[in-house]
């Protein structure tokens, strides 16, 4: 299996990327096809495809943060059963923004990730296949060491029409397996520069970020 990174919308890979999120992702999670081309062509996030016999059958795409030294997995993606896909990915994945922190000078501090609350929300099917399944991910990103961060999470969909979308944690794996809490202000900081891209933000999402300002310290749970 090869780890191939996506840079350019007109990639015979990106297409077939593509519709591979179509097939798994409800719509308001899915950009756009030719909305993808700046984020492809930003050297700052990172989109890798796993290749097996010339087809894509799994992807991820994150992003390292030199001035935080954290990471956010934007999404990952296992398209079939019984490869290792999900496996290969996390390891390809986690050596690749090891690599990005130790150029920076730093030990990686941590990773945050958007993650499905199944037990909230029921409808995700994600294209029927099993490894997607949300209660199959939510035990997997905790094994991996993801944990949720204590406070009431929405984000602004990413069809930039200022509605709010609930039924995800945000979650936080530290490298330190023992750290149990996280810096409000650094959660704060994140979110805002994720999410400059989208103009049109929800007045609960607006008032979630500014409330953080109050907190000094948010309890890291398990999932």
């Amino acid at each position: 299996m090869q780890y191939i990174r996506i840079q350019n919308i007109n990639d015979p890979l990106f297409k077939q990327m593509h519709q591979l999120m179509q097939e798994v992702f409800p719509p308001e999670e899915v950009l756009d096809f030719d909305l993808w081309k700046e984020p492809l062509e930003d050297p700052g996030i990172r989109v890798f495809v796993a290749v097996h016999e010339g087809k894509v059958v799994g992807t991820t795409e994150y992003r390292y943060y030199p001035d935080m030294n954290v990471a956010m997995t934007d999404f990952t993606i296992i398209g079939q059963e019984g490869l290792g896909i999900g496996r290969f990915l996390a390891r390809e994945r986690q050596k690749d923004l090891l690599s990005l922190a130790a150029q920076n000078g730093k030990e990686l501090y941590g990773m945050f990730a958007e993650i499905y609350d199944p037990y909230r929300v029921e409808e995700h099917a994600f294209g029927g296949i099993k490894p997607m399944d949300p209660f199959v991910r939510r035990e997997v990103l905790s094994h991996l060491g993801y944990k949720r961060i204590d406070f009431p999470y929405v984000h602004p969909s990413w069809q930039n029409d200022g509605e709010a979308v609930s039924g995800l944690d945000l979650c936080f794996m530290p490298s330190n397996e023992q750290q149990d809490e996280l810096e409000a202000a650094l959660v704060k900081t994140f979110l805002t520069r994720y999410y400059a891209v989208l103009p049109q933000k929800p007045q609960a999402w607006v008032e979630m970020v500014d409330g953080l300002s109050n907190r000094d310290k948010l309890a890291l749970l398990p999932i």
